[in-house]
C-alpha cells in the first residue's frame, strides 16, 4: 500500500514491524506469543515506493513472562545501496503456554557491546513504563491533566 505521495503507508510498514517482532520473540523462547504493546514507534524517514526495506530486530530485555523486541527499518536505494534509518520501534511480548496462559521466558544473556547497550536502554524502558503504569494507576489529579479549555479569544 502507498500515500498519494509515493511513500509506503505506515501501516504496512507498522505490521511488517509486528511480524518480524514476533518472529524474534518466538525464536527466543520456542513458544507462541503474543503483541502486548507498542512503547514507541517513531517515523524518521519516508520508504518510497522502489526503495529496498529491510528490517532488523532483536530480543533486549526479558521479564519472567514478557519481553521487549526492537525494530529497526531501514530504507535503501536499490541502485547506491545507501541506507537510512527510517523507523524504530519497540514491542513488547508475552509468551503463552498451550493453555494460552503466560509462562515463562529464558532470559538474556547479552555479550557484546551491542548486546549490552540494548539491554541495559531496554531495562531503563521497562523501569519507565512500569513507573508510569503505577502513577496512572492511581490516577492524575488535576494539576497534573493538561487544560482542556479552549483558549479564550
Amino acid at each position: 500500500m502507498r500515500t498519494t505521495w509515493g511513500s509506503r503507508s505506515g501501516g504496512t510498514i507498522m505490521s511488517w514491524i509486528d511480524m518480524v517482532a514476533a518472529m524474534v520473540a518466538q525464536r527466543h523462547c520456542g513458544r507462541k506469543v503474543v503483541t502486548v504493546s507498542i512503547d514507541r514507534l517513531s517515523f524518521l524517514a519516508p520508504c518510497h515506493i522502489g526503495d529496498h526495506v529491510l528490517l532488523r530486530s532483536s530480543a533486549n530485555y526479558v521479564g519472567h513472562t514478557s519481553m521487549e523486541v526492537g525494530v529497526q527499518v531501514l530504507k535503501e536505494c536499490p541502485y547506491s545501496g545507501e541506507r537510512v534509518r527510517a523507523t524504530t520501534a519497540y514491542l513488547t511480548f508475552v509468551a503463552l503456554d498451550r493453555h494460552e496462559k503466560p509462562t515463562r521466558i529464558p532470559p538474556i544473556r547479552p555479550e557484546t557491546p551491542d548486546e549490552l547497550r540494548r539491554f541495559e536502554n531496554a531495562r531503563l524502558r521497562v523501569a519507565a513504563r512500569k513507573e508510569l503504569l503505577r502513577r496512572l494507576s492511581k490516577g492524575v489529579s488535576s494539576s497534573d491533566a493538561p487544560n482542556r479549555e479552549p483558549p479564550s479569544r
